[in-house]
């Protein structure tokens, strides 16, 4: 891992910056998600109407009970997931408010990508995650497909991984009830 590509991410975002990054899924655009200016400047980038919530990554599961009520059932499916699992939590706490969906939850994932993990933990908080494409377009499953006008927006270009052409795709979404009911959403 390039030390220095760590503390450029991270001293944008801790300065209210926003990023392009590398995923375990898709590449994102990313702000520190306690920051509700720059979770507003996502949207703007994207041009994303304000009803429609983000995801967020976290680096542990002690992490992700900080920001959510965690059902049980919520710890053995992101322990034994085999596929990035995005899981919508009821009651989201401590986050920006645009985050949050109406009914008060939030779309979280602890990540397993190295690049992404090592950044969440030196930031110290959550981190958005959301498609780095124009709300309605088709989300890029490259770099080289990412549009020049999101690139030209963001304040921060992650160097890593960009010549890579290994098929990805967004992770799975399920919602979860405190009560465990599960509704499976892509």
């Amino acid at each position: 891992m390039d030390h220095q590509i760590l503390k450029a991410a991270q001293a944008c975002l801790t300065k209210g910056g926003t990023i392009l990054y590398p995923t375990d899924t898709i590449w994102g655009i990313g702000c520190d998600a306690i920051n509700n200016l720059a979770v507003k400047r996502i949207f703007e980038i994207k041009n994303r109407p304000p009803a429609k919530s983000m995801i967020i990554l976290v680096a542990s599961m002690a992490q992700l009970e900080f920001y959510a009520d965690v059902p049980d059932v919520a710890k053995d499916l992101v322990e034994y997931a085999e596929t990035p699992l995005t899981i919508i939590y009821p009651n989201a706490k401590r986050i920006a408010a645009p985050l949050i969906a109406e009914d008060g939850s939030i779309a979280i994932r602890v990540v397993k990508d190295e690049f992404c993990e090592m950044l969440i933990r030196n930031l110290r908080k959550p981190l958005v995650s959301t498609s780095a494409n124009i709300s309605g377009k088709p989300a890029p499953v490259y770099f080289d497909e990412i549009s020049d006008e999101i690139k030209n927006q963001v304040d921060y270009i992650v160097p890593l991984r960009q010549s890579e052409h290994t098929k990805s795709k967004p992770s799975r979404i399920i919602k979860l009830g405190m009560n465990g009911a599960i509704e499976i959403i892509r």
